[in-house]
């Protein structure tokens, strides 16, 4: 009963969060435990009693910040300050620069939909195709829930019960060997189809760009520098994080003005209370699965067809990249993380940080996979492309991008390795 309700909602297209919420209430309809309704409003209001979350509506203030005080478009600058005129210059510099922004803005799609409006005319206006500058884009963004900080990691932490702080370092070392896979695809392709040369810029002009941008890398180096160096907590360094991104919106850029804080904060409030209660709706969701033995049900299934922790992890991989290209991001890592989490850590003895990075990974691959692919259609409908042109030209970097899930399904040093 509870799958058919829970299908049926999903089909109909209801918000992921009231289909999590709807469920719970028929499994315990269905089990005849109506007695477990009267703990319902208090599992709902439970999950949210977490300080890690905190961390959610600063990362996301921080992103409005950044937004409207036009710190991304000096971080291109700084971006095309480092490459010269090379095949497929401007490819590098829009890849580049969403490295830069990755490290402050946490957020793929904010990211996919904010790097489009500034990359992909300049990159058409290069003789670029339009739907690879934008496929680039789309990419790069996807570094955006790995790099920290990360909302998506965020809520892996609170829902696996471990540190914050440590799910933000194990994405470090991922986040930049997706990069440098990203890198060298373009490398590649570049060659291959001889994507027009970088504009060299003068010497002068390239420390102009350096020197305006440094203010603005002090941001990401204080939030992780912060975390990792255990000053402060990852809530605590996304407060100092929006602190220092106001000062340097108001004093060194200048355009960022106090009558944009009511807009700011209206925004962040709405991201913020979507997001907590997605994850409110996965505290109720996961207490009627641990009382209904869902995850020791699948992890006697599982383990029937997997033998060995690295078979698991390979079988979770093909599974979850099923699930990305219908469910994205924080609704998949909410659904599949009670039921898989258990079994991962409980049968095959996977360490939960590793198996978090490679989780969410997968899963934010899924906002570039058809059909849904919210990450595809963020960038077509805001550069005015079909997302199927976008995948389809983006295919060797959704094959990479496969590659490096494969390499943190083997290695699970690349996780754990700075900790």
């Amino acid at each position: 009963m509870t799958a058919g309700v829970f299908l049926v909602l999903l089909v109909l297209g209801v918000p992921i969060g009231l289909v999590l919420c709807w469920s719970a209430v028929a499994f315990i309809y269905g089990s005849g435990n109506t007695v477990l309704l009267d703990s319902y409003p208090l599992q709902l209001f439970q999950s949210l009693d977490n300080f890690g979350l905190l961390a959610i509506p600063l990362f996301i203030l921080i992103g409005e910040i950044m937004n409207a005080a036009g710190i991304t478009t000096r971080l291109v600058r700084l971006a095309a300050a480092f490459i010269g005129a090379v095949k497929g210059g401007l490819a590098y510099v829009n890849l580049l620069a969403n490295m830069l922004v990755a490290s402050i803005l946490g957020s793929a799609t904010a990211q996919i939909a904010m790097m489009s409006q500034v990359m992909v005319p300049e990159m058409t206006k290069a003789g670029y195709d339009k739907g690879l500058a934008v496929g680039i884009t789309a990419f790069g963004g996807l570094l955006g829930p790995i790099i920290p900080p990360s909302i998506v990691f965020v809520v892996y932490a609170v829902l696996a019960q471990v540190a914050v702080r440590d799910m933000l370092v194990a994405g470090i070392i991922p986040g930049l060997m997706l990069s440098g896979l990203f890198l060298g695809t373009i490398a590649f392709l570049g060659r291959k189809y001889a994507y027009p040369r970088g504009e060299a810029l003068p010497w002068s002009e390239r420390l102009r760009a350096v020197l305006e941008a440094l203010p603005m890398l002090a941001i990401p180096g204080v939030i992780v520098g912060t975390i990792v160096g255990g000053v402060a907590s990852p809530t605590e360094s996304a407060a100092i994080g929006a602190v220092l991104a106001t000062l340097i919106g108001l004093v060194y850029t200048r355009k960022l003005r106090f009558a944009d804080f009511p807009k700011i904060l209206v925004r962040t409030g709405l991201n913020t209370a979507l997001v907590l209660f997605l994850v409110a709706a996965a505290g109720v969701f996961s207490w009627v699965l641990v009382f209904g033995q869902v995850p020791q049900t699948a992890a006697a299934y599982i383990q029937d067809i997997a033998t060995t922790p690295t078979a698991f992890m390979l079988l979770v991989l093909v599974a979850l990249l099923l699930v990305g290209t219908v469910i994205d991001g924080i609704p998949g890592l909410i659904m599949v993380v009670p039921i898989l989490l258990p079994i991962a850590t409980g049968v095959y003895g996977i360490d939960p940080l590793h198996f978090g990075v490679f989780v969410s990974v997968n899963l934010i691959l899924g906002l570039l996979s058809p059909p849904v692919g919210i990450g595809l259609y963020v960038a077509a409908s805001v550069s005015g492309v079909s997302a199927m042109r976008v995948f389809a030209v983006t295919i060797p970097f959704f094959l990479v991008s496969c590659v490096a899930l494969v390499l943190l399904a083997l290695f699970p040093w690349l996780s754990l390795a700075l900790l």
